[in-house]
C-alpha cells in the first residue's frame, strides 16, 4: 500500500530556509514522479514542484522558481523540497502526492489527478 509522509514543516522567519521531506513506503518512490503542493486557508490548492522519474526533470510554480529546490534521495526513499527565501506568501499546508500512472511530470503536471496523498505539513511564514 502506497504512504507517503511529510515532515520538517514549522515556523520561520521570513527570508528563512525549511526543507521538507516526502518519505514513501510501500512503493519504490524513484519509479514515480512526485509533486508537492500546498493550500493555504480560504484558497485553492497550488502545485509548487513536482520532479520526474524517468528523467529527473523538475517542474515549479513561478511564485518560487529560484527560491525552491526539489529533490529525490532513491536510497532513502525520500523526496525533499528545500525552500530558501521564504516569505509570508508561502505560508501553507504542504503536501507531497505521487501515482502509479505518472512517471514524468510535464508541463501540467498540477492538473494530473493523483491518487496518492501523504496528510500535510505545516509551513507558517512569519515575523
Amino acid at each position: 500500500q502506497v504512504h507517503l509522509v511529510e515532515s520538517g514543516g514549522g515556523l520561520v522567519q521570513p527570508g528563512g530556509s525549511l526543507r521538507l521531506s516526502c518519505a514513501a513506503s510501500g512503493f519504490t518512490l524513484d519509479y514515480y514522479a512526485i509533486g508537492w503542493f500546498r493550500q493555504a486557508p480560504g484558497k485553492e490548492r497550488e502545485g509548487v514542484s513536482c520532479i520526474s522519474s524517468s528523467d529527473g526533470s523538475t517542474y515549479y510554480a513561478d511564485s518560487v522558481k529560484g527560491r525552491f529546490t526539489i529533490s529525490r534521495d532513491n536510497a532513502k526513499n525520500t523526496v525533499y523540497l528545500q525552500m530558501n527565501s521564504l516569505k509570508p506568501e508561502d505560508t501553507a499546508v504542504y503536501y507531497c502526492a505521487t501515482d502509479e500512472f505518472l512517471r514524468r511530470c510535464g508541463s501540467r503536471w498540477y492538473g494530473f489527478p493523483f491518487n496518492s496523498w501523504g496528510q500535510g505539513t505545516q509551513v507558517t511564514v512569519s515575523s
